[in-house]
């Protein structure tokens, strides 16, 4: 039998903050595959991983090689395919709704303009594919809002000819004390950013501003430790990961050993053993 080729996609949904808006995540590899005409709703946003692609966009062709980012605008007719017949393509792609490019930059009310549909940005292209991964991987509705919209103002300020709000953000130490008190409250069913930026008069945008400037982290990371801590001291008590993660607000114990070797270096199990066994 013929060698047909890899030819493999995974869909993936994120919540953007709890109850939000749905953001479709997509991991592909194709060594054959070409897609018919088709437009989307959302930008697409992709970032090129592995082998060349080539787009028929805007009545050109869009040549794409690992490294690079491709947006294409919402509405607008294109396909994909392999640049060869050799390589196949990789990316991962983001499909985003038009106003999470447009917070954080000034316009007349229309949207972000791309005037290049291929831009050449190491940096971004880095994030992109680490977020796209890491949240495919474990979509939790805090991680994907602290990351994913901030990324995409990013690039709409970088790359777009739309213009850079001020990032200057009045209050931002007291805006940041207010949220993080409010995410360590409710830190199994944290609030979206979303609902806490309209609360507080600002834009998701300004909030994240607010919070990264004054915490040095985003808030899922802030959260994350913190959940860290409640965990340690849990696990010290005696219980065992797998009920330690779902109170502390972890989808489950993957996501809670994740953080754990991330902040201590070691996991919640290993942990655990050495407490006991100290006592």
């Amino acid at each position: 039998m013929a060698d047909q080729g890899r030819e493999e996609a995974l869909w993936t949904r994120a919540r953007l903050g709890h109850c939000g808006p749905a953001l479709d995540l997509l991991t592909a590899r194709f060594d054959q595959h070409v897609y018919a005409p088709h437009a989307h709703d959302e930008y697409t946003v992709g970032v090129c991983v592995g082998g060349s692609e080539v787009i028929a966009y805007r009545g050109g062709r869009v040549h794409a090689g690992p490294g690079s980012i491709v947006v294409l605008a919402p509405g607008e007719i294109h396909t994909g395919g392999p640049a060869t017949t050799t390589d196949g393509y990789a990316y991962r792609a983001l499909y985003a709704a038009p106003d999470l490019l447009a917070d954080g930059v000034l316009g007349s009310g229309g949207l972000p303009h791309f005037r290049e549909a291929l831009i050449d940005d190491p940096e971004l292209a880095t994030a992109l594919r680490r977020a796209h991964s890491q949240t495919a991987a474990c979509p939790d509705p805090l991680e994907a809002e602290s990351r994913l919209p901030w990324l995409l103002t990013a690039l709409a300020r970088r790359h777009s000819t739309a213009r850079a709000t001020s990032d200057a953000v009045p209050g931002a130490d007291a805006i940041a004390r207010q949220v993080r008190d409010r995410l360590a409250d409710e830190l199994t069913d944290p609030p979206s950013l979303s609902a806490l930026a309209t609360e507080l008069d600002l834009s998701r945008y300004q909030l994240l501003r607010a919070f990264r400037t004054s915490m040095g982290v985003p808030p899922y990371a802030w959260l994350a430790q913190h959940r860290v801590a409640r965990a340690r001291a849990l696990l010290e008590s005696g219980l065992r990961p797998a009920e330690v993660a779902g109170l502390v607000g972890f989808a489950d114990q993957a996501h809670l050993t994740r953080w754990f070797r991330r902040v201590l270096g070691v996991t919640p199990a290993a942990y655990r053993n050495s407490v006991q066994d100290a006592r």
